[in-house]
């Protein structure tokens, strides 16, 4: 009698464990489901939630940062981004938006340290280098001529 009571709670703990998985897998699903249909209140929800269940996906970090610079929220968008390269270090996509960022802002130095990480790592956003390089010297060049 023991023995069938333990199988059913072994069974029910494994029934729980498979629907917890595929709660983090809709979570995420459905967060990049509402952001590309723009609901970007509803998506940043879940993927806010799918963090919770899942503190190691670097896409809804990144997710995350696209929303908060939709919003204006640079603040919220650089300490996304820069958790995402935590977790995922040659994520391009985050490292171009932070050296956008550090343009705007004209942090060269940083821009030039990032920039050396974005050559190493670029695969499908190699052309952005040419982007970043010209509008550095734009901004280098501007200031040379306030002096």
């Amino acid at each position: 009698m023991l023995k069938h009571l333990y199988l059913i709670l072994f069974a029910i703990i494994i029934t729980n464990l498979n629907n917890v998985s595929t709660a983090k897998e809709n979570f995420y699903s459905e967060a990049k489901n509402m952001y590309d249909k723009k609901k970007l209140e509803e998506s940043k929800f879940l993927f806010q939630r799918n963090i919770v269940f899942n503190p190691k996906d670097a896409q809804s970090y990144l997710y995350l940062a696209k929303i908060y610079n939709f919003e204006e929220n640079e603040r919220e968008e650089i300490k996304y981004l820069k958790t995402t390269l935590l977790l995922e270090p040659d994520n391009e996509e985050a490292l171009y938006m932070l050296i956008d960022i550090e343009l705007k802002k004209s942090n060269f130095s940083k821009v030039r340290d990032l920039t050396k990480n974005f050559k190493i790592i670029c695969s499908t956003l190699c052309d952005k280098i040419q982007n970043i390089n010209k509008r550095l010297k734009n901004i280098e060049a501007k200031n040379e001529l306030k002096q």
